[in-house]
């Protein structure tokens, strides 16, 4: 009888263990592939990570900040840019006013056209959207920073579209 119960052991015990090495064997089997296909959306996410810089950078490249040629000729008249293109913006909208906006040539339709949205583009140009709540409009328009820190304007191009 304790031979039987040794033999029963003993093939419980090897069971047990065939048991354990195919779960075993099944789980790694399982977590390899896991960790193959969140690599592979890793690498998905990094090469949309990276188109998304590059689209960025080229969202940027028009803009003052984006612009190196820009930032070199502010700082080489010695002008920061931080302090520099809040003072262009608020300048531009500061000609804003009840009767219009002196850099706007068309008049509108009941109300004034008045400048919505500004964008610096580099040292010397800048691009603005201006409305009259009817009717919408873009305008390139020329400036340039003197030496006593103020800045003067000139409208180059502007153009309304139609309804």
């Amino acid at each position: 009888m304790r031979r039987s119960i040794f033999l029963y052991l003993f093939l419980f015990a090897a069971l047990y263990i065939i048991f354990q090495y195919i779960n075993s064997s099944k789980g790694l089997e399982y977590q390899a592939k896991q960790i193959e296909k969140l690599e592979i959306k890793l690498a998905d996410k990094d090469s949309i990570a990276g188109m998304y810089q590059e689209r960025l950078a080229n969202v940027e490249y028009f803009t003052l900040l984006g612009n190196d040629n820009a930032k070199e000729y502010f700082d080489n008249d010695d002008l920061d840019i931080a302090v520099i293109k809040p003072a262009i913006e608020d300048g531009l909208y500061a000609k804003n006013t009840a009767q219009g906006n002196e850099l706007i040539t068309f008049v509108g339709d009941g109300r004034p056209f008045q400048i919505n949205k500004v964008q610096i583009l580099n040292h010397r140009w800048i691009i603005a959207d201006f409305s009259d709540g009817k009717k919408w409009g873009e305008m390139l328009v020329e400036y340039f920073v003197n030496e006593d820190g103020t800045v003067d304007y000139k409208t180059v191009e502007s153009l309304v579209y139609p309804n």
